[in-house]
């Protein structure tokens, strides 16, 4: 299923070599702020003594998903990342220009919509261009952290891609709560990973400037599920164990059909069954009470935690097997 000819014999970033058995940082200058200071990403780089897979993991390439960004920044501390067989490359925190104004773009862009990129191009153009030309020419696979935005909190979750069987087996060895396809996105990071046959999974967790507990372990043990499979990391290490991932089949969006103060009355990721009701909607003197029910059996994949809601508002994920 995998190549067995894995590429980190020798990392080669930005012109800095990371030999076998050799863990480095690595800090890439991007840009200058306005006042004149100076702006890295943080690269770490652990090669271990084996020759092996090389695995990209990425967090904060939006910058207001703390979650992702915590996620792989505990790792670090935590050090989870004592890589024996392989190599594991590190991005703690990749849209460093977002996480600083609290916003998903870089400078009014969207990173992940700016792939392949340029080298001339916006600075998120610039910053996607550096990480293909760059980083993922090294990888033989990459975890790329997410978390849900604009208020909707995303039950702990995998994505990959239908067309890469290989994007399945990863999506499986993570072992996260839910998984399910995801359609590739124009000119964005997994679609241009697939275009150079680069598997590609994203985990979703949690919401947008909000930390998550139950997101950040689930995230974490997946990807010692991951690791531990390839053999990069000791055998002796303890992975949570945990139920199968729920597969789902089917995906709905339930979307507001009036407006009001919306009140949610089932937990994010529970079992529904078609006609249940999972919230309400009022209008703010208490005139009107809209019951917001499923359509389907299934499960909640993602909830709208803001409680002011507007017609067409996005309420529910949902999702069925």
């Amino acid at each position: 299923m995998f190549d067995k000819n894995f590429k980190n014999k020798e990392i080669i970033i930005r012109g800095e070599t990371v030999g076998l058995g050799v863990s480095k940082l690595i800090k890439i200058p991007v840009d200058r702020l306005p006042t004149g200071t100076l702006i890295e990403i943080p690269i770490y780089v652990f090669n271990g003594k084996e020759e092996g897979p090389t695995v990209l993991l990425q967090g904060g390439l939006h910058g207001d998903e703390t979650n992702s960004v915590e996620l792989v920044r505990r790792m670090l501390i935590d050090k989870r990342y004592k890589i024996q067989r392989g190599c594991v490359i590190v991005i703690p925190l990749l849209n460093i220009f977002g996480f600083l104004s609290l916003s998903r773009d870089m400078h009014g862009k969207d990173v992940n919509r700016s792939f392949p990129g340029s080298k001339t191009g916006s600075l998120a153009s610039r910053m996607a261009h550096y990480l293909m030309q760059e980083l993922v020419k090294n990888v033989d696979f990459a975890i790329d952290f997410h978390t849900g935005g604009a208020q909707r909190n995303n039950f702990p979750q995998i994505r990959f891609t239908p067309e890469d069987e290989r994007s399945f087996v990863l999506a499986t060895l993570f072992n996260a709560p839910l998984m399910f396809t995801s359609k590739l996105i124009p000119k964005s990071f997994r679609k241009e990973c697939f275009k150079h046959d680069i598997p590609v999974i994203v985990y979703e967790g949690g919401e947008s400037l909000r930390l998550d507990e139950e997101a950040i372990q689930q995230g974490i043990q997946g990807t010692l599920r991951v690791l531990k499979h390839f053999e990069m990391i000791d055998t002796k290490v303890t992975v949570a164990v945990a139920e199968k991932s729920i597969y789902i089949k089917k995906r709905k969006w339930i979307r507001a059909k009036v407006a009001g103060l919306f009140t949610v009355v089932v937990e994010n990721g529970a079992p529904i069954k078609k006609g249940q009701v999972l919230g309400y909607i009022m209008d703010t003197y208490g005139e009107t009470n809209f019951k917001v029910k499923s359509p389907i059996t299934g499960y909640i994949i993602a909830k709208n935690n803001f409680p002011i809601i507007n017609m067409g508002d996005a309420l529910f994920h949902i999702g069925a097997v």
